[in-house]
């Protein structure tokens, strides 16, 4: 027999908590991109008990995050009968399975929303799937508007830019304060800013990222791993991606050194100009790279929408920079950067040039100023026009 359902809260009410679950789920919002910042809520007889929210790209959604803290409530399942909702359950896969399936296994009755997915491809997708089951679906739609909550989510289901896909790109690094990428020689051996609690929040980065790419410059000058160790994730590491022209990656690079005990290593691949550095490719691929050609520029460089393009075919949604301050300022010229996050050292002065002038020309959205020990970090997204 099946139960009744309790009377919902009046809309008031269902409004203020919608909006609370949406200011809640904004602090994650840097986290989570390109994906919306989102929370929900479970009722039993009208009476919250569990909320939850989305809070890594890649991970659990709100929806689903809520119903397993319903679980632990204590609260009999066959009480749960109201899930509130700041934003359109997907009804399609993606990173996760569709969030419409745990709602309807877990026997929710009704559904509250507080708004539409902005994507045509699945707006009321999600609502009319339900409501085919049987759920009752309420919609206080603009009762969480995206324009507030998660604006980055509205650009980045945008026309023009589904028009010519590309990956969500995070540009990332650490600077000492006066922007230079490289410390004084006697800071930090010559090579780190900053300190080994940013260096685990840049591990946890890179495991919840398709690719890293970077350029020649940094691996002949740094000779990087960009692997993943705990705290991120190394059973997921991110394909390494290599932009050089002529192929000057050496061989012997730490690159194809395979990881170590708890350490996860993407596949290396190197993008490169076709018929340049022919030479040098089977010693490249004795060593484990993939190479790939792509179009280059007229100055020889590899064209960056062709890169984004070819991430984006093989399946990267969200890619990181790492890279010194020539790829760097490419992508920011080409505004082909979505976020940010930049790393201040304590050390004053540094080698090479200095970010700090891009860092007060650049059109810096929902900025975000924390600390990390002894480093401050920068986080916003960025205005992309293409």
């Amino acid at each position: 027999m099946t139960r009744a359902l309790h009377a919902l809260p009046d809309e008031k009410t269902l409004r203020g908590l919608l909006a609370e679950l949406g200011h809640e789920a904004r602090a994650q919002r840097f986290e989570v991109a390109p994906n919306p910042c989102v929370g929900a809520a479970v009722l039993a007889g009208g009476r919250e008990i569990a909320r939850g929210f989305h809070t890594v790209w890649g991970g659990p959604h709100a929806e689903v995050e809520a119903l397993d803290a319903a679980a632990r409530s204590g609260v009999p399942r066959e009480d749960w009968d109201t899930l509130v909702i700041t934003l359109e359950p997907c009804s399609s896969h993606g990173k996760t399975p569709p969030c419409t399936d745990r709602v309807l296994a877990d026997g929710i009755r009704r559904v509250v929303v507080g708004e539409l997915d902005p994507d045509p491809r699945h707006r009321g997708a999600g609502l009319e799937l339900l409501r085919e089951r049987g759920v009752e679906v309420v919609l206080l739609n603009v009762a969480t508007p995206l324009s507030e909550v998660a604006p980055h989510f509205l650009a980045w289901t945008d026309p023009d830019r589904r028009r010519r896909p590309r990956p969500w790109v995070v540009a990332k690094w650490a600077q000492t304060r006066s922007g230079q990428l490289v410390p004084p020689e006697d800071f930090g051996e010559g090579r780190w800013i900053s300190g080994p609690e940013s260096l685990r929040e840049v591990h946890r980065l890179r495991g919840r990222v398709d690719a890293i790419v970077t350029g020649v410059g940094t691996v002949l000058a740094d000779d990087p791993r960009f692997t993943v160790r705990p705290p991120g994730d190394p059973s997921r590491p991110p394909r390494r991606v290599v932009l050089d022209s002529v192929l000057r990656t050496p061989p012997d690079a730490r690159l194809f050194a395979p990881p170590g005990p708890g350490e996860g290593g993407g596949e290396v691949v190197i993008l490169h100009q076709a018929g340049q550095g022919s030479a040098r490719a089977p010693a490249l691929e004795a060593a484990g790279a993939r190479l790939v050609s792509v179009r280059c520029n007229e100055q020889d460089h590899v064209e960056l929408r062709s890169v984004l393009s070819w991430l984006w075919d093989q399946g990267a949604r969200r890619v990181l920079v790492e890279a010194g301050p020539t790829l760097l300022s490419r992508f920011l010229e080409t505004r082909f950067v979505d976020q940010l996050r930049v790393y201040t050292g304590n050390v004053s002065g540094g080698r090479g040039d200095s970010m700090a002038e891009w860092l007060g020309r650049l059109d810096l959205r929902e900025r975000l100023y924390r600390e990390v020990a002894d480093d401050s970090v920068l986080e916003a997204f960025l205005k992309s026009t293409r």
